[in-house]
């Protein structure tokens, strides 16, 4: 093997054989279209809110997301406790199941946490509970990229399971590609780093290829990140329908269409981003899935969710209702 290193052909055969153990079993399951990060619900007393949670598992296969996520940032993962976090995987894995296979949306488990071993526990807890992917942050926000790659790698090499990377702050497209190379079960990246749109480019030009980038940050420019190649995007649970009916339009080939419905789309985006995460559980109470809007991080708005911004938020509901599934 001339001009290979010692390091690289250690990593190459690592690979090979991580492969060989978990790469093909992740091939089963693909993922693409709308998969929300759930909110978490807690009840009055403060505590998490399983029964709901159930709820919410079994109100977004009603309005037909492809997929679930749950807890990530919008789901206030860091104010969880690690019993809650298994307690809050089983029950959302417990209800999907209820869904008639041919519907069934894929349940991916986030598994990040700030040291390794922690998170290695929640990819083999998600594994055993019969969740379909784990997704992961990365560790102490993405600092130092050998650090992320071999948390990245210990996740991946913890379950046969596809691995989705949350790629935020200085993380580099290369950096993703290089980790997916080097962990097989490393398939997807929901980008949330940078500007999202010259990152799908750069994803789509690289030989490298992922088997799916999933964009977030609500998906503004979502029928262009498609156009780039996207195959789905992460949003709010409350608004899910509205973003499935524009994916569905798009994916058959009705582009204005398309456009129509993301037009609608675009106005709960708005209050999404606006009001954060507790107008985005506002919007599932007024939807009739939560009880209410109880939020445990202290930053869960940047506009105070007050009278006037839940009449806002009311308004725009009665308006796109009548687009809504369920």
């Amino acid at each position: 093997m001339p001009n290979v290193s010692r390091r690289e052909f250690l990593t190459t055969t690592a690979a090979s054989a991580l492969f060989l153990r978990t790469g093909a079993a992740a091939q089963d399951k693909t993922f693409e279209g709308i998969f929300p990060i759930m909110q978490t619900p807690f009840a009055e007393g403060g505590a998490l809110d399983l029964e709901t949670l159930g709820h919410e598992a079994e109100f977004l296969h009603r309005v037909g997301a492809q997929g679930m996520t749950w807890p990530q940032l919008a789901g206030e993962y860091a104010t969880l406790t690690f019993e809650e976090r298994l307690a809050g995987a089983e029950a959302i894995v417990a209800a999907n199941r209820n869904a008639p296979a041919a519907t069934r949306p894929s349940v991916i488990i986030g598994v990040q946490s700030d040291d390794i071993s922690t998170a290695v526990k929640y990819a083999r807890h998600a594994e055993r509970i019969g969740a379909d992917g784990i997704i992961a942050l990365p560790m102490n926000g993405g600092k130092d990229p050998e650090k992320q790659a071999e948390y990245y790698h210990a996740i991946g090499s913890a379950s046969t399971k596809p691995l989705v990377a949350q790629a935020i702050g200085d993380m580099s497209v290369e950096l993703i590609l290089r980790m997916s190379k080097e962990t097989p079960t490393l398939q997807y990246v929901k980008d949330e780093a940078g500007v999202t749109l010259p990152r799908l480019s750069e994803y789509g030009r690289n030989s490298q290829k992922l088997r799916g980038v999933f964009s977030g940050k609500h998906g503004p420019n979502f029928l262009d990140e498609l156009a780039r190649g996207a195959c789905g995007n992460m949003p709010a649970a409350g608004i899910a329908d509205l973003y499935v009916a524009a994916w569905k339009a798009w994916k058959a080939g009705k582009k204005d269409e398309a456009e129509d419905m993301f037009s609608k789309t675009l106005l709960l985006i708005v209050d999404a981003q606006t009001y954060g995460i507790a107008g985005q559980k506002y919007i599932l109470q007024l939807r009739g899935v939560f009880p209410n809007t109880i939020c445990r991080r202290e930053d869960a708005g940047r506009v105070p969710l007050d009278d006037e911004a839940k009449r806002a938020i009311a308004r725009t509901v009665a308006y796109t209702k009548r687009w809504f599934k369920a």
